[in-house]
């Protein structure tokens, strides 16, 4: 294990700012006195006022830059790096959601492949210490083994969206060969916290709640045979990252992709079992969903979760959050958030 700690004479590129786990990284980096440079589109993909919120948090710190733009736009990227010239660079920007890239797939292209050339080819100009960048745990498509490890064969994606995350791979792999860049791919397992991503099942399941509403789970309603997610909260995530952020890649092709998980995975009716009980907590009333049992969804697959053996033997990592110490924190923000102090009627 070699990890080292930041180094504040850095300035650190943050794409994706305003997005969940962006946004947490660039506080912590903040809080540690680094210099951020944040860049974000805000798109509509979900909720922009909850991405102005976060924003809201770290137009305070004197060392946060904030850019509104996209990474699909490569002028505005190369004058970044000619402005601003950062030494390292997290590329969080892209569109998100498995589901979403089955009815909206021009932004997956746009964003997730298009944007991230432009970060490599701005990465090459102008020469970085290291890059890392987000993949997905959904680049193991429909495999069988679990835990999934980073040797596994990932060439069975089952949704453009993993398409995407694998492509970036290969790409950063072809530009850390022929240009020396060194970089790192993050394959992420099921993140979840306050001021989440409101796409997350998590998270809308908790807006259903509050709406009155059931709220429809795709496992067939097969308990014994039930889905199994390896919920990371955003705090280990952030901690991962931090600790990798400063340990690039060495060798002849400097390019390595770590899993990014709990490595103890939870079956989803447990996890769902859970929050309501967070959420009664805090509420101090009791909460149960109204539940609808619907077949698995194309493009989702049953397991998911880490090995992450290569991750803490490279820099120390251990997720160390529950899911109910993370799913209570997240409850009470949620209630306060949205100021959410009445128990609906839920109509059956």
């Amino acid at each position: 294990m070699n990890y080292r700690t930041l180094d504040r004479s850095k300035t650190y590129l943050i794409t994706g700012a305003a997005g969940f786990i962006g946004y947490y990284l660039s506080k912590k980096l903040l809080e540690y006195g680094c210099k951020v440079i944040g860049i974000d589109n805000i798109n509509d993909y979900y909720d922009v006022n909850l991405k102005h919120t976060r924003l809201d948090q770290l137009e305070p710190y004197e060392l946060f830059t904030f850019i509104k733009g996209d990474i699909s736009d490569k002028e505005l990227i190369m004058g970044i790096f000619e402005e601003y010239k950062p030494n390292v660079v997290v590329n969080l920007a892209a569109q998100a959601g498995v589901r979403y890239s089955i009815e909206n797939p021009d932004v997956y292209i746009q964003s997730n492949i298009i944007g991230f050339y432009n970060i490599l080819e701005a990465c090459r100009h102008h020469p970085v210490d290291h890059l890392v960048y987000a993949s997905s745990s959904s680049v193991y498509g429909a495999n069988k083994k679990v835990p999934f490890e980073e040797t596994d064969f990932v060439d069975t994606p089952v949704s453009l969206y993993a398409s995407t995350k694998k492509s970036n791979e290969l790409m950063a792999h072809t530009y850390s060969h022929l240009y020396k860049i060194p970089a790192t791919g993050l394959r992420f397992f099921t993140v979840y916290g306050p001021m989440g991503r409101p796409d997350m099942a998590y998270f809308g399941f908790t807006d259903k709640y509050f709406a009155g509403e059931p709220i429809k789970i795709f496992n067939n309603g097969d308990f014994e045979n039930d889905l199994y997610r390896d919920f990371t909260y955003i705090d280990d995530i952030v901690e991962g990252i931090e600790r990798l952020i400063s340990t690039p890649p060495t060798g002849e092709v400097q390019h390595k992709v770590f899993n990014i998980g709990n490595n103890s995975p939870e079956k989803l009716m447990v996890f769902i079992n859970t929050l309501e009980k967070t959420l009664s907590n805090a509420m101090d009333k009791e909460v149960e969903f109204d539940k609808v049992f619907e077949p698995i969804k194309p493009g989702d697959v049953p397991a998911t979760y880490a090995s992450t053996d290569a991750l803490q033997e490279a820099v120390g990592f251990k997720p160390k959050t529950s899911i109910e110490e993370g799913l209570q924190k997240f409850a009470d923000w949620y209630v306060d958030y949205y100021n959410k102090k009445k128990v609906p009627e839920v109509t059956r």
